[in-house]
């Protein structure tokens, strides 16, 4: 008989299994690591056929309450919205009910995959939004060909939801598609490979700077790879402050600067990368990395996960006691050893093994949470600073060292903060279909938020989820 797993706990009480004695993980095991992970994957998604599932939420007492709950008496529930397309926030689940959108044109590190083979990534993306953030998610893959076909079944989609998060969208046109959603809805549109990645970005940022005696509007930085994470990260860092004669954007030509010689050609193919390119000028510098960064203060990579990217050579050159944001997935640009080693002051990988997680789960549910919660209209670069910010005083609770410039997911009891921050950023910008309270806004969050874990352990206590077996599972009977 196999045996059974623990049942699922809250993330502030998921405990981290470490053997004091065992030696850092070397490549060849950390390849390993995710090969087996892989094929538990595989495993334990036939075993469950499937992440999640939807479960009625109202009491069934008799075929009588169906009555109450379909026909005739859901008829005058219609009606009542019919005219006033408002309350569908009040009498149906759509206060609390997200879209995640993709084609599946750019899926993890996978690339052009599809819909179809997206499918159990956005599962999984659902699993999240619903355990961290009290939010329910339903995955919908598309099967478009153009941004306008995009654009048009996501806009055809959204009365059926209170936010839309896009997901795994391939660049260029997800800055399109992001942008034109979000002038045609009125309801939150988060694409979170730019927007969430570049919020945690920035909050680990603002505490490494703090955590090395700098200010963002006086450092030189570097980011490299222009795609939809440094890309919205530039973005965020201009409106807080950053000079642009400052500021370096590498791609796989060098770095980008008003008279190179795809700039015309980028003016029609990627105007996101012109504007900046014209922006910042490249911070007065032409050429590769190395000559962005010779004395630059701060590194954000976004790119090739392929460590010697960013070489040590690369650190030595920057200025004094650097920060080092590599943060490519499987593999960091440079690992944080050899960026210490090379005198990286504060080093951030997007890997859990290593101190300075940057990752955009520490974002996302949040966000939505709060968006939700104030019922938002829209989704303003001022709320994902709003969402950064909170996130950067939520590690002052540990306290803010150069190994810990960010909140774990243990620190739960951070992120119902972020929620009410947002939420009180979509009021003060007149976004807000509900004006509550700091206060009401952060009890309602921790609530919600606090209530999928219970419900996950009482689903495990009443055995409706089957204990996760350990080897080979068999397959699902569901």
């Amino acid at each position: 008989m196999a045996e059974s797993a623990p049942a699922a706990r809250p993330p502030h009480r998921l405990a981290r299994r470490r053997d004091a004695s065992a030696e850092p993980p070397t490549d060849r095991r950390r390849e390993g690591q995710t090969e087996e992970l892989g094929r538990r994957a595989v495993e334990l998604s036939r075993f469950y056929a499937g992440k999640i599932e939807t479960v009625p939420k109202v009491p069934v007492r008799s075929l009588h309450d169906f009555s109450i709950w379909y026909t005739p008496g859901v008829a005058e529930v219609s009606r009542a919205i019919h005219r006033d397309p408002e309350l569908a926030f009040e009498l149906t689940g759509r206060w609390n009910t997200v879209a995640i959108v993709t084609d599946g044109s750019r899926v993890l590190g996978l690339g052009d995959i599809g819909p179809l083979a997206a499918l159990p990534v956005m599962e999984g993306k659902a699993l999240l939004f619903k355990f961290l953030g009290g939010v329910d998610a339903v995955p919908v893959p598309i099967s478009v060909k153009s941004p306008d076909e995009f654009l048009a079944t996501a806009e055809a989609l959204a009365p059926a939801f209170g936010g839309i998060n896009l997901e795994d969208i391939a660049s260029p046109k997800c800055f399109g598609i992001l942008e034109e959603l979000s002038h045609r809805l009125e309801i939150p549109v988060w694409h979170d490979d730019q927007l969430g990645t570049a919020a945690a970005t920035v909050a680990g940022l603002l505490n490494a700077l703090r955590a090395t005696e700098r200010s963002v509007r006086e450092v030189r930085t570097v980011l490299l790879g222009a795609g939809a994470a440094n890309l919205a990260t530039a973005r965020l860092l201009l409106a807080l402050g950053q000079d642009p004669s400052r500021l370096s954007l590498v791609d796989h030509t060098g770095i980008l600067h008003a008279e190179r010689d795809d700039v015309d050609e980028l003016s029609v193919r990627h105007p996101w990368k012109y504007r900046l390119a014209l922006q910042t000028n490249g911070g007065g510098r032409t050429g590769g990395l190395a000559q962005a960064l010779d004395g630059a203060d701060v590194l954000v990579a976004a790119s090739t996960p392929v460590p010697g990217t960013v070489r040590p050579e690369h650190v030595r050159a920057m200025a004094p006691r650097p920060i080092v944001f590599a943060l490519a997935n499987p593999e960091p640009e440079i690992w944080p050893d050899a960026a210490r080693a090379a005198g990286a002051a504060v080093v951030a990988t997007g890997r859990s093994d290593f101190p300075n997680q940057v990752n955009n789960s520490l974002v996302f549910p949040a966000v939505f949470r709060g968006v939700l919660d104030a019922r938002a209209r829209g989704m303003p670069d001022e709320i994902v600073l709003a969402a950064a910010r909170e996130l950067a005083r939520g590690a002052e609770r540990k306290g803010v060292t150069a190994q810990h410039i960010l909140p774990t997911m243990e620190e739960a009891e951070v992120f119902p903060h972020v929620a009410a921050a947002v939420a009180d950023a979509a009021v003060a910008l007149g976004i807000a279909r509900h004006r509550r309270t700091h206060d009401e806004f952060l009890t309602r969050a921790r609530q919600l938020m606090a209530r999928p874990s219970h419900l996950v352990r009482a689903l495990a206590q009443a055995r409706l989820t089957r204990p996760m077996p350990r080897g080979r599972p068999r397959r699902s009977t569901a």
